[in-house]
């Protein structure tokens, strides 16, 4: 079983620092974007500037446990549109979009390289490693500040595994795999289940238990059973014309000796 997650191991995780970083403009939306994430209590996981229809600002953002849901995207885009507004990191006019990681998702932190270690990657580095920049595998884990990948893309005289500097890393993302959605799952379910236990709520008995424990309550106040139906000695029914006689027959008889 694991151990319960406390308010310490929230606040470290939302203080652990991001490996993997983005350049540019899109660093200067970062340093503006962070604190105001952070304060709300959210962590910053990506962002991602594209020209596509319009500019467009794609803030990536969770809560330490990992989730982020529709009202927490609506109020991390309150609380950042002023203040980007007032910072105004970007000449030009853009188009705000709050998101959480989804399945698929970025890993920028020591602590995603770790956590989704077994799983597929896809890794782009900013600088070459052994003469190459983009890399496939399996994440074998965490050695130091580098990240181990058992590769599925390594040519004939290349290495089955390598250690990549996680600080050279431009984009890593998680490949969409049966398995990947299948933990994905389990872990919302299980941060569903802590919610409800933060709050006090517990889910309704199923109709069945409901069912059986009215019948369990009601059970002493009732008095013995009648005996079973099944139980009691069956009888033929006397209804043939031999047997409508023979019973007037009976009754005459009791008549006229009374």
């Amino acid at each position: 079983m694991s151990e319960p997650v406390t308010h310490d191991d929230n606040t470290a995780a939302l203080d652990e620092p991001r490996l993997v970083v983005e350049p540019g403009v899109a660093a200067r939306v970062a340093a503006v974007a962070a604190p105001v994430l952070h304060g709300l209590g959210y962590r910053l996981v990506r962002i991602k500037i594209s020209g596509e229809a319009g500019c467009t600002v794609q803030v990536m953002a969770e809560r330490p446990d990992g989730t982020m849901l529709i009202d927490d995207c609506e109020a991390v885009s309150r609380a950042l549109s002023p203040v980007l507004d007032v910072a105004d990191p970007i000449d030009r006019a853009y188009r705000l979009e709050i998101s959480s990681p989804g399945i698929d998702r970025p890993l920028v932190r020591r602590s995603d390289f770790e956590r989704y270690a077994g799983h597929l990657v896809k890794v782009e580095m900013a600088v070459a490693h052994d003469g190459r920049k983009r890399f496939r595998g399996v994440l074998a884990g965490v050695d130091g500040d580098r990240t181990r990948l058992r590769r599925d893309d390594a040519r004939e005289g290349e290495a089955a595994e390598v250690l990549l500097p996680m600080e050279d890393i431009s984009e890593a993302r998680l490949v969409l795999t049966d398995d990947l959605i299948a933990e994905s799952m389990r872990r919302g379910k299980a941060a569903e289940r802590a919610l409800r236990r933060d709050l006090g709520l517990e889910s309704p008995p199923p109709p069945h238990a409901e069912r059986d424990l009215q019948k369990t309550a009601a059970a002493p106040a009732r008095g013995p059973r009648a005996k079973p139906k099944a139980e009691r000695p069956k009888t033929t029914p006397k209804n043939t014309k031999q047997h409508r006689l023979a019973a007037r027959d009976a009754r005459n008889g009791h008549h006229q000796g009374d």
